[in-house]
């Protein structure tokens, strides 16, 4: 995919998130692997008025090219991309469920199946850093491992997918699932899935969203 067509896909990504609620102001960013690098939405950019031309492109040695600086959070997105090579897009936002949760710095148990779709049976939080810093990339590499999301102390959440899409999908997906417990935590105790249980779930996910072969 052509380096302008991804510079639009995150474009249209970060108003869709705006939409939609999921992104709030000029909190947040998207970035989408390209060459040997990564594209990404700049520092202090919000929806309203970003075009193509504005995203940042970031070397994973560091280097950035663009008008702008690029997200001050471009850390932890260069860590990921060099850490988990199966991986193509990565969002970040202050979602409000997920952040809530973050605030509270409670780890998702498997009180629902689609956990898995995250990749494992529980959405951890991070440990807390200050933002843009190595420390808060090295704590959500730590809480990501062997998953595709986490929500981030204090701060917000992150997911990764294999494109930009999936990354989308997978934002949507914290956010509902913090909702649903912050609703549960407050009407008693979730009932949490067995391994066995939610095991099974796990394996029907092999097969979700997939063509039929």
């Amino acid at each position: 995919m052509t380096a302008d067509k991804l510079r639009a896909d995150l474009v249209r990504i970060t108003k869709k998130l705006d939409v939609l609620g999921l992104s709030h102001g000029t909190s947040g960013n998207l970035s989408v692997r390209y060459g040997e690098g990564f594209l990404i939405t700049p520092s202090g950019f919000g929806a309203e008025g970003l075009s193509p031309d504005d995203i940042v492109f970031v070397h994973l040695s560091g280097e950035s090219q663009g008008r702008w600086q690029p997200s001050s959070e471009w850390l932890f997105h260069r860590d990921i991309y060099a850490q988990r090579s199966e991986l193509g897009a990565i969002i970040h936002t202050h979602a409000t469920a997920a952040t809530t949760l973050a605030c509270l710095r409670r780890d998702i148990p498997p009180f629902h199946y689609m956990l898995a779709l995250l990749g494992g049976d529980s959405l951890r939080c991070a440990s807390y850093a200050t933002f843009g810093t190595q420390a808060l990339s090295d704590n959500a590499l730590l809480a990501m491992k062997e998953r595709d999301a986490c929500l981030l102390a204090n701060h917000g959440m992150i997911a990764a997918g294999l494109d930009l899409e999936d990354a989308f999908r997978k934002t949507v997906e914290v956010e509902n699932l913090s909702e649903l417990y912050l609703r549960a935590l407050q009407a008693g105790e979730p009932v949490l899935l067995s391994a066995d249980e939610f095991q099974d779930a796990q394996k029907r996910f092999t097969t979700y969203g997939k063509p039929v072969s």
